[in-house]
């Protein structure tokens, strides 16, 4: 999953910087400024996860295009209207492109994305875009279809437990992928899903 996220935070910065060199003609004094990338996570970072393997991603960004870019991060922001809060705030200090990875993430984004036709945003696993917002998802179903294969060959029962944040189409497909793994492998399996509710909650 790593080197997906990597390779999408970097070409999709590459491209800021390929459109801006072609559509733009900056001072000298401002042709060495760095693009601004901001990112905002939905949960702390921590040792491992979608959030951790996004910062991951960020900093892959500023390996690949050193003084060509700076890059800020806002992270454990809820969806809702302190993510608008925040993207509206990174829109404001100049940030050129805005990565939004959260699904609740995508109407905010979006309604940011018309007050600045200008920043270009990245809403990671939404699925509405506008002019100036665009979205990517990596085949995580791919992994977790051969999860569902190794969860069909190690049962003792036919059945196996998937924990699961919210019902969104990305999630969805995550367990169904899983699903038609297990099955493969074991036609009489079953999959009990237990909602989580939350995207981040250890306790949980």
């Amino acid at each position: 999953m790593y080197k997906n996220l990597a390779a999408m935070l970097v070409a999709a910065c590459f491209f800021l910087t390929a459109v801006q060199a072609q559509t733009s003609h900056p001072s000298p004094a401002k042709s060495t400024e760095p693009i601004k990338a901001g990112f905002v996570y939905v949960s702390p970072i921590t040792e491992a996860g979608w959030t951790r393997q996004h910062d991951e991603g960020r900093k892959a960004v500023e390996r690949a295009l050193g003084d060509q870019v700076k890059t800020t991060f806002v992270a454990d922001v809820p969806e809702g209207a302190d993510a608008e809060r925040v993207i509206r705030d990174l829109a404001s200090q100049g940030h050129q492109i805005i990565f939004t990875p959260s699904f609740g993430y995508m109407e905010p984004t979006l309604r940011v994305a018309r007050d600045f036709p200008n920043v270009k945003f990245e809403s990671v696993t939404g699925f509405k875009t506008a002019p100036n917002v665009a979205a990517s998802n990596a085949r995580y179903y791919e992994g977790r279809y051969l999860a569902g294969i190794a969860a069909g060959r190690m049962s003792q029962t036919n059945v196996a437990g998937y924990v699961a944040g919210f019902p969104i189409p990305e999630v969805l497909q995550g367990i169904n992928a899983f699903t038609l793994g297990m099955r493969s492998v074991n036609p009489k399996a079953t999959v009990k899903v237990v909602w989580l509710n939350a995207w981040f909650d250890p306790p949980k």
